[in-house]
């Protein structure tokens, strides 16, 4: 019935949770680069603080969107229309894991100062602002509508699977880049790259729905 329907609904949440976090863990960007860059310097006690740095700033940056999102929470249109832009984001990140190319150290430095580094390179990234303002705030509301246990799941998964993705990284960058640059990175970025294409098109379902072009669900 209803109860089953929710619990449907929360896996669903869950699921896309872990989709979304594993897919920015893996994907090419200036974070995953640094956490390379410190762990082949450093060793891997720096490259995992570097992929500790979204426990830093993402908890204001989801704050912040949850709080600007907050005040047409009951508006079916906007939240429609935040959820066609979200699809847009999220076919851009397919995008992006499908193009990926297995990514390599950069940067310099001469003292570690990973945590520091980590947070202002992950701050100063529009990726996260796009994605908790278009994707991951509204899924927050949405869980909350659910229960707030949900919601709070919905950060916990994503977070875990972001955070966990980049430790992963800098074992394997610490162990052997070459592992890095094999036909099963190019694998994992397509299959992340498929199942952000799938999660895009329930987002603009939802979306047209909720805007009411579709009518109302």
């Amino acid at each position: 019935g209803r109860r089953q329907a929710g619990e449907a609904d929360v896996i669903a949440l869950l699921t896309a949770a872990a989709v979304y976090g594993l897919s920015a863990g893996f994907s090419p960007g200036p974070l995953l680069a640094l956490v390379i860059a410190q762990t082949i310097r450093f060793g891997f006690r720096e490259g995992a603080r570097v992929a500790l740095a979204p426990l830093v700033t993402d908890v204001p940056i989801i704050l912040l969107s949850v709080l600007v999102l907050l005040p047409f929470a009951a508006d079916r249109a906007v939240l429609g229309y935040l959820s066609l832009a979200g699809a847009l984001f999220v076919m851009y990140l397919a995008g992006s894991c499908v193009r990926a190319r297995p990514p390599e150290a950069g940067g310099d430095g001469e003292r570690p100062r990973s945590l520091l580094r980590g947070a202002a390179v992950n701050a100063l990234n529009p990726h996260p602002y796009l994605f908790w303002l278009t994707v991951g705030g509204p899924a927050v509301i949405r869980a909350w509508a659910e229960s707030p246990g949900a919601a709070a799941a919905f950060v916990v998964v994503f977070s875990a699977c972001l955070v966990g993705s980049k430790l992963i990284v800098a074992a394997l960058a610490g162990r052997s880049r070459g592992l890095l640059t094999g036909q099963a990175y190019g694998m994992v970025m397509r299959a992340l790259g498929l199942a952000l294409l799938i999660f895009a098109l329930l987002l603009f379902r939802d979306g047209l729905a909720l805007s009411g072009i579709l009518g109302h669900s």
